[in-house]
């Protein structure tokens, strides 16, 4: 699950790059799976071992928390399901 939400949010950072007139960084996209903080972090680690000057800690932690929103509405709605 963590590794589709990462190729997804990858994938689709890089279409929306695609029509966008300012790029954002793939690796936001990368964040947006609900391991809170790791999954932001890791896309900070890898910014900056890619240019020291990134700090994408406070981008990546809106999508991070986002995923988490998610994880937690569709939780709700499969248990509505069930019961």
């Amino acid at each position: 699950a963590f590794s589709c939400g990462t190729i997804g949010g990858i994938l689709f950072a890089k279409i929306m790059n695609l029509f966008l007139d300012e790029k954002i960084n793939p690796l936001i996209g990368s964040a947006g799976v609900s391991a809170v903080p790791m999954a932001a972090r890791i896309s900070h680690h890898l910014g900056q071992q890619a240019n020291p000057n990134n700090f994408l800690l406070p981008h990546a932690m809106g999508p991070n928390v986002a995923g988490v929103i998610g994880s937690a509405v569709i939780a709700g709605v499969f248990i509505s399901l069930v019961a």
